[in-house]
This record gives C-alpha cells, structure tokens and sequence, in this order.
C-alpha cells in the first residue's frame, strides 16, 4: 500500500449537506477499493488564482490515505463524472512528504 495525498476543489455554489454529502461519498469510495484513511481537512471556501469554470471560488478538501496503486484510477474516474468536482490533484507521497505530512498534523492539532 502506498501513500497518496488528494486535494479536490468542490462547487461554490453548493449547500453544506451537499458538500459534506459528497465528501462522504468519495470517502465512502476509497474505503470500499481498500483505503485507509489518514487524515481529512476541510480547507473551507478559498478564492481560486484564475477562474475555473467561470467560478472565482471553490470549496476546498483534503484527503490523505493508504491505497493500493490501483485504487487511484478508478477515483480519478469517479472525479471526472461528478459535476460538483471544479479540480482535483492526487499525488504519491515519499518518505519526506509523509513526514512533513504529519508534521502539518501536528501543527494544525496545535492551532485547534
């Protein structure tokens, strides 16, 4: 099982029962191929660089997690159906960012 990190940006325009509907979802999702899951953060609405899909602004979603290699695809998959999903970006961690990964966890408990 690797280690991969997943930041999706969700819809402005969305109701906080359907963000959080759709976070379980894909939660749900990653559980069912074999993931466990690390951490979750909910980065809140955050204004975007450049416009996407003439939206200024998206709510932000982090998810970090053990996987098989090849439960990414089909999550890739699932992201690309789902109209909701403005971006989405999943990248394997290394030994280092695995540390630095933690290390974020522990500041973000701090601050909390």
């Amino acid at each position: 099982m690797n280690n991969y990190e997943t930041v999706f940006i969700l819809n402005p325009v969305l109701s906080d029962e359907q963000i959080k509907e759709t976070v379980k979802k894909y939660e749900d999702f990653l559980v069912s191929k074999g993931a466990e899951m690390v951490a979750k953060e909910d980065w809140g609405l955050r204004k975007l660089a450049y416009a996407i899909q003439h939206k200024k602004s998206g709510f932000y979603h982090l998810f970090e997690y053990k996987a098989p290699g090849d439960a990414i695809e089909p999550l890739e998959l699932e992201f690309r159906r789902e109209e909701r999903m403005m971006r989405y970006l999943t990248v394997k961690l290394d030994k280092h960012a695995i540390a630095w990964a933690e290390k974020r966890r522990k500041r973000n408990k701090e601050k909390a």
